[in-house]
């Protein structure tokens, strides 16, 4: 497998042309539920960059470039155009190109610590005023997330376990692998010839999860759209060919 690539195994229907459902590790579905936490405004700095992203890349593109003249003073386009990236980004494999904040944000709290009624108060603005005693609240602080005392399981980091299969629906609904389900799956397609399957791994690399990004948002048949390349047929209607092995 090549470098930042996740493995992803295909179950496609070779009549049809259309993948049935996916199987993978912990490490594509980590990527998959990720998408989840990014800000519409770095899903949109990603698309516009693969001239993806339709008209929300005009909307992008136009506060970029307008004149801080006519911006509010309050207001800071960097919150919109480089929203922050939750931190657990850093466990999920890097498929897509680097969505870190340009600049930290930073977190402060009062610096009057005999004032409990201070103690609630935060703010990522070291110019603001604590609410309850009127100091600059200008004190870094940190986010902190201990890890739970009782727990005894081991964390690996992003969003599900790594110690079972999972299986990913065309349209990207997520389950834990079992034989009973693709049996269920099979007749839900009405497949009655299993010699029509065919199984393809493909290693998804960054070209490919900007792709499913984009598709995440448009389709309802995601990994048909992004692995199986589309021809025009001699009456001109496109069908679908083969997936593209990575």
């Amino acid at each position: 497998m090549a470098a930042n690539t996740v493995s992803l195994k295909l179950l496609v229907d070779s009549t049809s042309q259309r993948v049935l459902f996916a199987e993978s590790g912990k490490d594509f579905v980590d990527f998959l539920f990720n998408i989840l936490s990014l800000p519409i405004g770095t899903v949109t700095r990603l698309l516009t960059k693969h001239d993806l992203a339709g008209s929300l890349g005009n909307l992008y593109d136009s506060l970029e470039n307008m004149n801080d003249t006519y911006i509010q003073p309050s207001a800071n386009k960097e919150t919109l155009l480089n929203p922050v990236v939750p931190n657990t980004t850093a466990n999920v494999p890097p498929l897509l190109p680097s969505i870190e904040s340009p600049k930290p944000v930073g977190i402060y709290r009062c610096g009057n610590f005999y004032n409990k009624n201070c103690l609630p108060y935060v703010t990522t603005d070291s110019t603001s005023i604590c609410p309850s005693c009127k100091n600059v609240m200008n004190q870094n602080a940190s986010v902190v997330n201990p890890k739970r005392k009782d727990s005894s399981t081991a964390d690996d980091g992003g969003y599900v376990k790594g110690v079972i299969t999972y299986m990913i629906m065309d349209d990207l609904v997520v389950r834990p692998m079992s034989a009973i389900s693709c049996i269920t799956l099979l007749n839900k397609f009405n497949v009655k010839d299993v010699g029509v399957l065919e199984e393809k791994t493909i290693d998804v690399g960054m070209d490919e999860g900007v792709k499913l990004l984009k598709a995440s948002l448009q389709s309802k048949a995601v990994l048909t759209d992004v692995f199986i390349e589309k021809k025009a047929s001699k009456n001109g209607d496109v069908t679908g060919s083969h997936s593209i092995i990575i």
